[in-house]
């Protein structure tokens, strides 16, 4: 069994005494600091005001009012919100120390819901119901498993939800699927109605009849397949054929209301994932967006409007479009600001839908449009009231051509002219998953490095990216990983070709998969940055395919490849940053959740281990009461706060 070594920068590297000196901003008692110098408390006085924005997020409309519920930050972290009229004060409905981001409401009556939380990050979630009179909290699932999301059926009397064990520290056990069938108002009705080898079992919707399911096995971003489960007798049955010359992706499985037909999003027989629908009796699948050369992200469908929405992903920005339920032809749709749409929720009426909206001028609120008066209505305002998001700079699409002469492409947020002249230093911050997707979104705190700080911000999507087909989602998978990384050595060659940008003062940061490719690039490009913020990053496949819980191993062994065969982790192996860890020179800050359950902070202990060793300057950050990312906001604002500060000391000196 592979073992990682014993290795504790937090008892080796006490914090210095320096912290406890006036006018320094201190770290909390939940975080471990080494080699951060201490940050002046005038780096929150000019900073803090970008901190404040409250993104909101739609969760649920009421089943009979007019009203939603939203997830937004209250206190210090993201709380279930209820918004009783359009720009009415959003009232917290739940307040606890960890982030709770979804709720589900009981779809007749809505007296109460059921939302899911984990704790420090750890995303071993556990479902609980709210009844919303007495604000009283039941547990609905065990608590020594990790729950996936309720579904309820139509008659509101009962949910499906899987659960997984969590055994992170056996690299030998394999994860199992139980599929649960429970009265929510009724716990002890609890039963196990399904088990599946493997964790990527999911994403369960109820027939119309409330007599059989339909669900996801999710293999890896390429591949999935949808099932359908009795519930009477238990029979379950593939619905979707295995193609040996095409790997084939299917998502977001809905029931037609007949019950004779599934709505989902698929990429078969094509570049991108459209929207279709499969008859059941015969097995044939109408193409249903075959006139646009987009990916279809979300659909959801109002059977009493006889309409679909869905939004399709054009160049990192998204269009909200609709189609007729019979005719299968596009409607009118309403003209939007660029930016990212999601959460697409029709009302029980369905004349209503909602949805989440975020620009590069807007940190992400919830809007409606309503189909019979075709009026768009604003239910939430997350702007800080004390800055001005006009001025922020919106994104500009940039293509560079890789070493294989591949196109790839990114956005570029440049810092105001009238500001700042000249060269101006460079951010490249490199998105997780490997298959997300930098979009036209809003960049949150980064504002504060453009606008204030002068620096221009590249996003890119570097081959492996979603959105751009998938034979351009696949091009990183396996043996081919390093490409991504020399795409990033592309993006450098570009950048030195710009009259505005200074290709001298370059820092490369990310989160994740991101975290992973800055530690790559500042391995093999150590002589073209000037440093590096890895957060939650892997630092060597081996031991990350190791660790990471059982839940996800099989899909990450998929993309990154699988440890298990002798060849394969000797190239993992001979590509993991730790094995170069001497060849980055740059300074490297390095930030981790104590309790991620998906990049386990062992990566960021034996990386900054190696560093020390090599003494290369490296500081540490790293929150006992986070996981994959830092949720909280103060842990958020003095991880924002290092950063300013790092850039200072490297980018900007």
């Amino acid at each position: 069994m592979y073992r990682l070594p014993a290795i504790c920068v937090a008892a080796l590297l006490p914090i210095p005494m320096t912290w406890a000196n006036v006018g320094v901003i201190k770290p909390g008692e939940n975080l471990v600091v080494y080699g951060v110098p201490p940050i002046p408390a005038d780096i929150a006085k000019k900073a803090a005001i970008y901190t404040e924005f409250r993104t909101s997020r739609i969760v649920g409309w009421h089943p009979t009012k007019r009203e939603i519920l939203i997830s937004a930050r209250h206190n210090n972290a993201n709380q279930i919100h209820r918004v009783s009229e359009p720009g009415a004060k959003p009232e917290p409905i739940t307040d606890f120390k960890d982030p709770v981001n979804a709720a589900h409401y009981q779809p007749k009556q809505g007296d109460f819901f059921l939302f899911e939380k984990g704790n420090g990050g750890d995303e071993a979630f556990q479902i609980s119901r709210l009844d919303l009179e007495t604000r009283s909290v039941t547990p609905i699932s065990p608590q020594d498993v990790r729950a996936g999301p309720p579904s309820w059926n139509h008659e509101g009397n009962r949910v499906v939800y899987t659960t997984q064990k969590l055994d992170k520290n056996n690299p030998g056990k394999e994860a199992r699927t139980e599929v649960h069938l429970v009265d929510p108002l009724n716990p002890e009705s609890d039963k196990v109605i399904a088990t599946f080898d493997g964790g990527h079992w999911g994403s369960f919707r109820w027939s119309g009849d409330d007599r059989k399911l339909v669900f996801v096995e999710f293999i890896s971003i390429n591949e999935s397949h949808l099932w359908t489960l009795e519930l009477a007798g238990g029979e379950r049955k593939r619905i979707t054929a295995v193609n040996p010359s095409e790997q084939v992706s299917y998502t977001e499985a809905r029931f037609s209301s007949d019950g004779q037909g599934i709505y989902a999003i698929s990429d078969r027989g094509s570049e991108f994932r459209r929207l279709i629908f499969i008859d059941l009796d015969t097995d044939r699948e109408e193409v249903l967006t075959a006139s646009l050369k987009w990916d279809v992200d979300e659909f959801a469908i109002s059977k009493k409007a006889r309409r679909i929405a869905f939004t399709t992903n054009e160049d990192g920005a998204h269009v909200l479009r609709f189609i007729d339920l019979d005719s299968h032809k596009e409607l009118p749709r309403p003209a939007l600001v660029s930016g990212t749409i999601s959460g697409l929720r029709w009302n029980k009426q369905g004349d209503e839908l909602g949805f989440n909206h975020a620009s590069s001028r807007s940190a992400g609120d919830v809007f409606s449009w309503n189909i019979k008066t075709s009026k768009m209505t604003r239910w939430t305002n997350g702007v800080a009231p004390d800055i001005n998001v006009t001025e922020f700079v919106e994104p500009k699409l940039i293509r560079w051509k890789s070493f294989d002469g591949l196109a790839v492409s990114g956005l570029l947020y440049l810092p105001p002219v009238e500001k700042f002249s000249g060269r101006r230093p460079v951010i490249i911050n490199i998105h997780g998953g490997p298959e997300s997707q930098a979009k036209a979104g809003f960049i949150g705190r980064g504002n504060y490095f453009v606008n204030e700080l002068g620096i221009a911000v590249i996003f890119p999507n570097v081959r492996g990216s979603s959105g751009f087909g998938k034979s351009f989602l696949k091009l990183d998978n396996g043996i081919k990983r390093e490409d991504s990384v020399k795409d990033i050595g592309a993006l450098l060659d570009w950048i030195k070709e710009q009259p505005d940008l200074d290709a001298k003062r370059v820092l490369v940061m990310g989160g994740s998969y991101g975290g992973y490719m800055s530690l790559a690039v500042a391995a093999r490009y150590a002589d073209r940055i000037t440093g590096a913020i890895n957060t939650v990053g892997i630092s060597n496949f081996v031991t990350f395919l190791n660790n990471t819980e059982t839940y996800r191993r099989d899909q990450r062994r998929v993309e990154y490849g699988d440890e298990r065969d002798p060849a394969m982790r000797v190239f993992l192996e001979k590509i993991s940053p730790l094995t170069h860890a001497e060849k980055i020179r740059k300074p490297l800050f390095v930030i981790q959740g104590r309790n991620d359950p998906r990049v386990p902070y062992t990566e960021a202990e034996q990386i900054v281990a190696r560093l020390k060793k090599h003494k290369t300057p490296v500081w540490f950050l790293m929150a006992n009461d986070e996981g994959h990312g830092f949720a909280k906001k103060s842990n958020a604002d003095f991880m924002f706060y290092a950063q300013v500060k790092f850039m200072q000391d490297t980018l900007l000196k």
